[in-house]
């Protein structure tokens, strides 16, 4: 694909969305999915074998690495990353497009360090994007939650708010925050930055 976008593209900007661990951000897109079904909502790309229940296409783009390799060489990827130093995942260009230039809603739930390369990224491309920042509405409540999943011992924990740390610091670098008190709110308000965007009623 052209490292351009088509004329008359970026008029619906891709929405970005992020927040740091724990915050809810799979849990508020699936809520947002349920309620607004035309969403649709980037699948990576990823290098690690599928686990059961896994669907390609679904859950990930499963590739080998030197499938992976050669479509980053032709900057097939709006951002890839490298997680755990083991596999490599990436956000696929040409489906984001697709779905822009067809007036769809479109999103892409990253972390911070990916919305990061998607900035530098969309500069290279001059695609428009917003970027919305999921906060939790206190630290405590964050640690809370964390706690409350039970799917880390504690130093996982310690390592993880240490990163939510970073993370919340990085909220002045997006154009719009919001809180999740509720899933249900959260994800209402992330419609409504949507139907703006996109001029839905």
């Amino acid at each position: 694909m052209d490292n351009a976008i088509k004329e008359g593209a970026g008029k619906r900007r891709l929405i970005v969305l992020t927040g740091p661990t724990a915050v809810g951000k799979g849990t508020v897109e699936a809520k947002l999915r349920e309620d607004h079904p035309q969403v649709w909502v980037s699948v990576s790309a990823t290098t690690r074998d599928p686990r059961p229940g896994e669907v390609n296409g679904v859950t990930y783009w499963f590739m080998t690495e030197e499938e992976f390799a050669r479509k980053q060489r032709e900057g097939m990827f709006l951002e890839t990353a490298v997680v755990h130093n083991m596999a490599h995942y990436g956000t696929p260009l040409e489906p984001v497009m697709e779905h822009l230039e067809a007036g769809v809603p479109t999103i892409l739930e990253i972390d911070l360090q990916g919305a990061r390369r998607v900035r530098e990224r969309a500069a290279e491309l001059g695609l428009e994007v917003l970027y919305v920042f999921l906060a939790p509405p206190s630290f405590d409540e964050l640690v809370k939650r964390l706690i409350g999943r039970g799917t880390e011992n504690e130093e996982q924990r310690r390592r993880r708010l240490e990163t939510a740390k970073v993370e919340l610091a990085a909220e002045n670098e997006f154009d719009v925050t919001i809180v999740n008190n509720t899933v249900e709110q959260a994800a209402a308000d992330l419609w409504n930055v949507i139907a703006e965007e996109y001029g839905i009623r």
